[in-house]
């Protein structure tokens, strides 16, 4: 079964018509200062189009994980701040999520304008494990809209989660897939279903833990698995490679042997680093040196160094089969990218991904931080995932509870 689309919501007609729409304004800050809006703008299309048709929208986003309690590092608002930056319409901030202050300006929300309300996870019933106090929560959100309302879900990094402003709420209100999960979901059914091969999977990030249910389900897939990041280094403790200090998840390297041995079955190849940079200490002020990854414990200042980013041979190494794919996925950062010393294999995984022909989907999260951060264009891509989580569930064949909800 499909999803009705916006497209389909826009031509009911929505003039006058109160719209509740799921966002993800789930960014990083500085203070109150937000310092990557990719999400933000990536929000910004729906919430526009709708406004540009007339109906009175009420945003629904989360921040952070305040646990169910009003916290005001996790306010919305420098969120809510820079979407009024970026919009052509008026953006009220409500200061709860379904109290007396979001009641009041829901009623007196004008066509074409936006009320964002505050945190959704500030009230506990948003992620209980209790059906019946999520759909409690979900019923206080759709009487915001009074007898004629419409639910989109554009949240496409929250559609893992079954909460109660992406799942229960799809019951309560006729609802509609937002175009940025509508995207999402295409691209990832690509990727899924018919990937034009060669297809290469780039996976980083600092634990392996988090990705070991993706490279479950893509051995014998994907043509190559290239493990960069802090989770190569249980792979190399897996194949017998001492690492110092390096991060390992020592409960995970009898899985990454079995993980290695089937790969070899299925003609699968499992690329990990053959250089390391090793430095000191976690820092920008660390000494630091290039090692092969044999070589990790003979670091001139001890045997106790960290492995905090992929060699340049291997960067290299990966850049290569990235130009020679057709498809390619990535997702988590290569090294610790914050920091100069240890961006250039992000830096180098990126640059080929931006130069490649090949379909590449940039998978979220830190991956999508990162080639802000490093300076690259979104359009250097062919797409860049505002959900990293969801984009992992779905490539674990998992199902995903606010897609789901949508298709009834």
């Amino acid at each position: 079964m499909s999803s009705h689309t916006l497209d389909e919501l826009l031509a009911d007609g929505v003039r006058g018509r109160y719209v509740l729409v799921r966002s993800d304004l789930n960014v990083p800050l500085d203070g109150a200062t937000v310092t990557d809006d990719g999400r933000v703008r990536a929000s910004l299309p729906v919430i526009t189009k709708l406004t540009e048709a007339g109906a009175k929208v009420i945003v629904m986003a989360h921040l952070g994980r305040p646990k169910g309690q009003v916290d005001s590092k996790y306010s919305i608002e420098p969120a809510a701040r820079r979407l009024n930056e970026l919009a052509d319409f008026d953006v009220t901030v409500a200061t709860d999520v379904v109290g007396a202050s979001a009641r009041e300006s829901a009623a007196a929300l004008a066509e074409g304008a936006v009320l964002v309300l505050e945190n959704v996870r500030f009230d506990a019933r948003e992620t209980s494990k209790a059906d019946a106090e999520r759909e409690e929560f979900a019923t206080a959100l759709a009487a915001l809209t009074g007898d004629n309302g419409a639910y989109v879900n554009d949240a496409f990094g929250a559609v893992h989660r079954k909460h109660a402003s992406v799942f229960d709420i799809a019951a309560l209100l006729p609802s509609y897939q937002g175009d940025l999960v509508a995207t999402e979901v295409k691209v990832l059914k690509t990727l899924t279903e018919a990937p034009k091969r060669p297809y290469v999977v780039v996976l980083g990030g600092s634990k392996v833990s988090d990705k070991l249910a993706v490279i479950d389900n893509l051995l014998g897939k994907a043509d190559q698995l290239l493990i960069g990041g802090g989770m190569a280094f249980t792979f190399l403790k897996a194949q017998g490679y001492a690492i110092g200090g390096s991060l390992l998840e020592e409960d995970q390297i009898s899985v990454c042997q079995e993980y290695l041995a089937r790969a070899e079955k299925l003609g699968c190849d499992i690329i990990v680093p053959s250089d390391v940079v090793v430095a000191s200490k976690f820092g920008a002020d660390a000494e630091h040196e290039v090692l092969a990854a044999d070589k990790i414990e003979e670091a001139s200042f001890g045997s106790n160094g960290l492995g905090l980013d992929i060699g340049p041979k291997s960067a290299e190494l990966f850049a290569s089969y990235i130009t020679s794919a057709n498809t390619v996925f990535w997702n988590g950062p290569m090294g610790v990218f914050e920091i100069p010393a240890f961006a250039e294999g992000t830096r180098t995984v990126a640059q080929a991904l931006a130069g490649s022909e090949a379909f590449s989907v940039v998978g979220g999260g830190d991956s999508a931080a990162a080639v802000r951060a490093l300076g690259f264009s979104e359009d250097d891509f062919g797409h860049i995932s505002t959900g990293g989580g969801a984009s992992l569930e779905y490539l674990e064949g998992k199902t995903l509870p606010g897609v789901a909800a949508l298709e009834g």
